[in-house]
């Protein structure tokens, strides 16, 4: 099937975003994509933050954004609009690096008051970057992610139930456009 990047904007080692990105990767991993995490805390942070276009782990990154069909870009919110870290890693990225993919923007925080995160902050950058798709996005409450000790990954059921369906969009737009690219080969 098609090529997911999952990214992570998230600062935290401990990162709900990191986690429940995971928990979604294997949902895709089981509809047949192959699936590559990033988490953007990994990349160096004088490579970031100097703007080293040239730095090769920020040369990998972007190569890794290139081989994809589609991108999964999650961030928590922080003051109503998505991570600094992840704009940082956006602003290194070519003009137009999302060209012809799929994305799909997802979001964790502490209120329902950052809802409008994903569609008034991320989205327009996004949207700036060329994909050939945004599907609906989504945000999750930390409460309803929690990691057991094992590392496995609960979403309440009204939150699972949601970002399932989100989920599986994007696997269906990714499917569809993975066919007629082939069919256009």
């Amino acid at each position: 099937m098609a090529t997911v990047l999952s990214v992570s904007g998230s600062p935290s080692a401990t990162s709900r975003t990191a986690r429940l990105l995971r928990h979604l990767d294997e949902r895709l991993i089981a509809q047949g994509h192959e699936v590559i995490p990033l988490d953007v805390r990994t990349l160096p942070a004088e490579a970031l933050l100097g703007a080293d276009f040239g730095h090769p782990a920020i040369v990998r990154t972007t190569a890794l954004f290139e081989q994809a069909d589609g991108v999964v870009i999650g961030t928590p919110v922080y003051k109503a609009a998505y991570s600094g870290l992840l704009k940082s890693l956006l602003d290194l990225l070519p003009q137009y690096a999302l060209a012809g993919k799929t994305i799909l923007p997802l979001a964790t925080g502490g209120t329902t008051a950052h809802v409008l995160a994903i569609d008034y902050a991320l989205r327009p950058v996004l949207a700036s970057m060329g994909p050939a798709h945004i599907t609906p996005g989504w945000f999750t409450l930390d409460k309803d992610i929690t990691a057991g000790e094992d590392g496995t990954v609960t979403v309440a059921p009204d939150s699972a139930e949601a970002l399932a369906q989100v989920t599986d969009q994007f696997s269906a737009a990714l499917a569809g456009r993975t066919r007629l690219l082939a069919a256009a080969g």
